[in-house]
């Protein structure tokens, strides 16, 4: 089994199960009109609905759009790391946490119609919006994917490798980043 498909296998069913638990947790011990203050002045544990999108965008959209949308973004999900070399881990990692975090929202959306958000940050001027663990491996893959970019963009910019020069018995097409059939 390649280390992507490990990655996929174990990131994508513990993020699902990490949020489903706690959004069930939220909606059983916290009251919506009670939060519980974890942090005096920073961190609270809240129970928000949000039948819109990321920071409460686009609530007056049906809840079935935001299904369908989630639906498409996992196709372009799947086919992106079909594309990912199995050796690849941030490349795999990034996408199985977006992946997990997706799957955590939809199951909230097929079933409630919105999303349980409960984590709460206060930072004085501005309260960040209430959000879940779904929302987190999202944005924790997102940043890991604008990582894998920056890394190897900057391998790019770098210049050709010694085993990519004309003449060379190196691995330039097969051992870098990049397309690969492999699964």
């Amino acid at each position: 089994m390649s280390p992507k498909l490990r990655t996929l296998l174990f990131l994508v069913p513990t993020i699902v199960v990490t949020d489903q638990a706690s959004k069930a947790w939220v909606v059983r011990n916290i009251s919506p009109l009670e939060p519980r203050e974890v942090i005096e002045g920073f961190f609270r544990l809240t129970h928000a609905r949000n039948p819109g999108a990321a920071l409460g965008l686009f609530q007056d959209l049906p809840w079935w759009v935001f299904v369908g949308l989630t639906f498409v973004a996992l196709g372009l999900i799947l086919h992106y790391l079909s594309q990912v070399r199995p050796e690849d881990r941030l490349s795999s990692t990034a996408l199985a946490l977006i992946m997990g975090g997706a799957i955590g929202n939809l199951i909230d959306r097929a079933i409630n119609h919105e999303v349980v958000d409960f984590l709460q940050f206060d930072f004085g001027l501005f309260i960040f919006p209430d959000f879940n663990v779904a929302d987190s491996a999202i944005v924790v893959g997102v940043g890991l994917l604008l990582l894998d970019v920056v890394i190897h963009d900057s391998e790019d910019s770098a210049g050709p490798s010694p085993s990519s020069e004309p003449g060379s018995e190196g691995l330039a097409d097969g051992a870098g980043r990049g397309p690969s059939s492999e699964g």
